[in-house]
């Protein structure tokens, strides 16, 4: 989920709360609060707790929540998931710690999982967010951590469906492979996975759901067909323009997605109009709905 930002810096939580109610009409499993285009890293700990507490109370009935709670440290990591479990997510979402990159071996992230998973009251998801981290979780290191009762899955953000695929192998059944991108969604969906948490869902679940949709009822041309036509909305909402074009893209389909937080600076003009262009291309202009 997108976090909008006021054009002084402040989270604006009027604006979140009637996401989270625009959301709701859309055919989405459930919500997670605190992921990378959340702008998480910009956020202090009251932020991130107080958009915890609206997402749960606003979402609709039987949606699941996610709270981001990966920390650098797993002690800290620990306290915010305990606070997330306190403000009602269902699930906490964990990011690799990435600081000391070349420390972080299979032993080392294992024994940090292992612990928040032991310490956490709710499920704990693996976090592969290689392109921010520059940290690949392994599959030796995810198949080990599917063993703990309470490390219920995994979001795989890595785009790369050999490793998708070499995962499912070494996992149980029950555990929760979940693709993190857009990018590979129809791939993943080929090889049996069943969830996607993904950016552009922020301004297309509709149309993400419906590629499920068709894959689960036998018609996987249709399905082809229209996850092709929402790639290139994808990248650019993704790595050609970041959270800025998701942002805007938001906007421009009547969601309150506000300013970005600096550092990070809004789009240029030129890229506006691109942006505009590839919405009206994929056919998601038409579908506006005002508050």
């Amino acid at each position: 989920m997108v976090t909008p930002f006021t054009k002084e810096g402040e989270v604006d939580y009027a604006a979140h709360k009637r996401n989270v109610e625009r959301w709701n009409k859309e055919e989405l499993g459930g919500y997670l609060v605190l992921g990378s285009n959340s702008e998480t890293p910009y956020l202090n700990e009251t932020e991130k707790i107080r958009l915890i507490e609206l997402t749960a109370q606003y979402a609709a009935r039987g949606r699941k929540i996610f709270a981001g709670t990966g920390l650098e440290s797993t002690r800290e990591s620990i306290r915010l998931t305990t606070k997330a479990a306190e403000a009602g997510a269902h699930a906490a979402l964990v990011l690799t710690p990435c600081f000391y990159g070349s420390q972080m071996t299979d032993d080392a992230l294992i024994a940090h999982f292992r612990h928040i998973a032991d310490a956490s009251r709710i499920p704990i998801l693996i976090y592969n967010m290689p392109a921010f981290t520059h940290i690949n979780v392994s599959v030796a290191a995810v198949g080990a951590l599917s063993r703990h009762p309470n490390v219920i899955g995994m979001k795989d953000s890595a785009g790369d469906v050999r490793q998708l695929e070499a995962i499912m192998k070494v996992v149980p059944e029950t555990f929760n492979l979940i693709v993190g991108t857009a990018a590979a969604w129809y791939p993943a969906l080929t090889l049996g996975i069943s969830a996607g948490i993904l950016a552009l869902a922020n301004v297309a679940g509709n149309q993400c759901a419906m590629v499920q949709t068709y894959h689960e009822g036998g018609q996987a041309e249709k399905a082809r067909e229209l996850h092709e036509k929402l790639l290139p909305v994808n990248a650019a909402v993704t790595s050609t323009f970041g959270i800025a074009g998701l942002k805007y893209a938001a906007t421009l389909l009547g969601y309150d997605a506000g300013c970005v937080r600096s550092p990070l600076v809004p789009l240029s003009e030129s890229a506006r109009k691109q942006i505009e262009e590839l919405l009206s291309a994929a056919g998601l202009l038409g579908l506006k709905v005002s508050h």
